[in-house]
């Protein structure tokens, strides 16, 4: 927990508005110049049901949620299924606030709405903790000022004028979003509720010590989450194809590619089903087209077969898939890394593909970029794997990352110029599928092209493309496509690394995750060397082909090692022990699957019991549900 910050939390009902509220909040921080990033949760619900969002903002870079949270807005839930106390699940209208007080800090501040909760529905016991804990709480007729001035669903206004008043904020910057977002008469009603709120609680007696850090920018800044990183990424490297089905949380990287891709002549598709999404993002890949499809769990699930069917044709293709809690439809709405082997090794028979797991915004665009150049470069799918947590938190980033040049090329292709001398069957057909490629790669020719003419199937194949079972053609087939994996490694070798080292090279002991929990590692273990352990942390975002040599170095040069994951079956240390069996000894596992990602005092809490109080062994630390998550 650190001091200098504030950690905002806004909680009401699905459909209430919260999470458009909470952006513009963030925005207005940013611009102040703060460093924010934020946290969603919300049920799988289209209306109704607990949902917050949390906006933690200091006045250093921020990588990670906080741990609980300082400042409560609750505006009850407005479209509760049932008001009453004995329904099944509870009396939902005070939900927003009774089930976020477990992690609000001691001193912090409350402001609910009290024209929907009366004190009748406040917990018996809630002056009681009040008073325990310092909170400071201040019900507002929040639903009056909106309807005084405007209309109901402006009662999320007025609470952003009741937080500026209580810590001080410009409202200039709130007034600046509002005018940029909302037509001119929606606009003036919205500024007027602000106002008033502000004005009402600023007359108010406040002794909260509660101090929103200052501070500016060096840079322009953007807001962006891991889906408009993975969108701009595949934009920016010439994707002009997508096909999908909707699918949480997959549905925001569709959903933006859809918004863009017309707008640089490219084609979206929503289709019937993930089978369809999949094999329609191949056929266009096929016809010369760099394209995509992506899904979760289960949708992804569906495009097993088509991904075995590109591996086989070496049709590239660019998938994401965004984890959620499963088993089977499980918890859509919530985190979890729980997909990651369903990723690698989903399709039939000896498959291969590439599978990134990016563990922030930057790592999100680079590594989707990546994935298109292996893809279109190796003729090979590229996956990019990441989760319901990278895909809806925001953060702040400089606006100058995002300053590369677009890559439009098809990757190896031939020119019709290449296919005449290119090696051609006597009846004429390309040979598309050469035995003898070094690097695995025999260059491919787009369907029209003049002495291009092969067959793509999805059984063994000869060199132009008949299905043949012969077994000299199959082993070489194989061998070739397998050749691709190593040229593709030594080729991400040579560049930068993907794996992000925090912390001394020659610490002591490590901390090692991958994909989104990167972030909140790092603050740990910059927390655990600030308290006298001599840690590092890997993040690792290649999971296919696997980084051995860097892997190997960094267990190599610690005592023990901690692995961090949001899954129950140690997947990701699994995967290291597959490859690197020997060092299976050194490493035991934090696993966290209640549906909320890892906070970093939990990881500074399970680093010490497990690696440093002595009693290390290979074993699994498991972080249970805490009340109210």
């Amino acid at each position: 927990m650190t001091a200098n910050e504030l950690v905002w939390r806004i909680a009401g009902g699905s459909g209430d508005g919260i999470d458009s509220t909470s952006q513009n909040f963030t925005k207005a921080l940013m611009r102040a110049g703060l460093h924010v990033f934020t946290h969603r949760h919300y049920p799988s619900r289209i209306r109704g049901g607990h949902t917050y969002v949390e906006v933690r903002a200091r006045d250093e870079p921020t990588k990670s949620r906080g741990d609980g949270y300082n400042f409560l807005l609750s505006l009850g839930d407005s479209f509760a299924r049932n008001p009453k106390e004995e329904a099944y699940y509870g009396k939902e209208e005070v939900k927003p606030l009774t089930e976020n007080l477990d992690d609000l800090r001691e001193g912090g501040i409350i402001v609910y709405d009290s024209g929907l909760l009366d004190d009748e529905d406040l917990p018996d016991d809630f002056d009681e903790r009040a008073e325990a804990n310092d909170w400071h709480v201040y019900p507002l007729d929040l639903r009056a000022i909106a309807k005084e001035h405007g209309r109901e669903v402006m009662r999320n206004t007025a609470g952003v004028g009741a937080t500026a008043a209580l810590l001080d904020l410009d409202l200039s910057y709130f007034d600046e979003l509002m005018q940029e977002g909302m037509p001119e008469e929606v606009y003036e009603a919205n500024y007027e509720v602000l106002t008033d709120a502000y004005e009402q609680v600023a007359a108010m007696d406040h002794d909260h010590d509660i101090v929103v850090p200052e501070n500016d920018h060096e840079s322009d800044q953007v807001l962006l989450s891991g889906s408009n990183a993975i969108a701009y990424g595949a934009l920016d490297e010439g994707c002009r194809f997508i096909a999908g089905y909707p699918m949480t949380p997959w549905t925001e990287v569709f959903t933006l590619m859809s918004q863009h891709l017309p707008d640089f002549g490219g084609v979206a598709e929503q289709v019937e089903d993930e089978i369809a999404a999949a094999t329609l993002a191949i056929g266009a890949s096929h016809a010369g087209v760099k394209a995509m499809s992506g899904s979760s769990g289960g949708g992804f699930a569906l495009m097993s077969e088509p991904l075995g069917l590109a591996e086989m044709t070496e049709t590239p293709i660019v998938l994401v898939e965004a984890a959620r809690a499963g088993l089977s439809t499980g918890m859509p709405t919530k985190p979890e890394q729980g997909d990651l082997e369903h990723v690698l090794y989903t399709s039939q028979g000896d498959s291969n593909r590439v599978v990134f797991a990016p563990g922030n915004v930057q790592e999100a665009y680079t590594q989707t970029r990546k994935a298109f150049q292996i893809a279109y470069g190796y003729h090979i799918p590229a996956i990019v794997l990441y989760d319901q947590k990278l895909s809806g938190e925001l953060r702040n980033v400089d606006a100058a990352f995002f300053d590369e040049e677009p890559t439009p090329d098809l990757g190896a292709t031939l020119t019709e110029e290449e296919l005449e001398e290119a090696a051609h069957h006597a009846s004429g057909k390309f040979q598309r599928f050469r035995h003898d490629p070094e690097n695995g790669v025999s260059p491919r020719s787009i369907p029209g092209q003049r002495g291009g003419r092969f067959l793509a199937s999805g059984n063994e194949h000869t060199p132009e493309g008949h299905i043949s079972e012969d077994p000299e053609n199959r082993v070489a087939q194989m061998d070739r496509r397998l050749r691709k994996m190593e040229h593709i490694r030594e080729e991400l070798d040579s560049e930068t690394s993907h794996q992000t080292l925090h912390g001394p090279e020659d610490a002591t002991y490590g901390v090692m995750t991958y994909g989104s929990q990167q972030g909140t590692v790092e603050e740990a273990v910059d927390r655990l060397r600030d308290a006298g352990h001599d840690v590092k942390a890997l993040g690792v975002s290649d999971m296919m082909p696997f980084p051995e040599a860097e892997l190997t170095e960094f267990l190599e040069s610690v005592d023990r090692c901690l692995v961090v994951e949001m899954n129950t079956s140690e997947q990701f240390r699994g995967l290291v022990q597959k490859e690197l069996g020997r060092f299976g000894p050194k490493m035991a596992s934090l696993l966290k699957y209640n549906g909320n990602p890892f906070e970093p005092a939990e990881i500074v809490e399970g680093f010490e019991a497990t690696i440093t109080d002595g009693s290390f062994e290979r074993t699994t630390a498991r972080f249970q549900p805490a009340a109210g998550d």
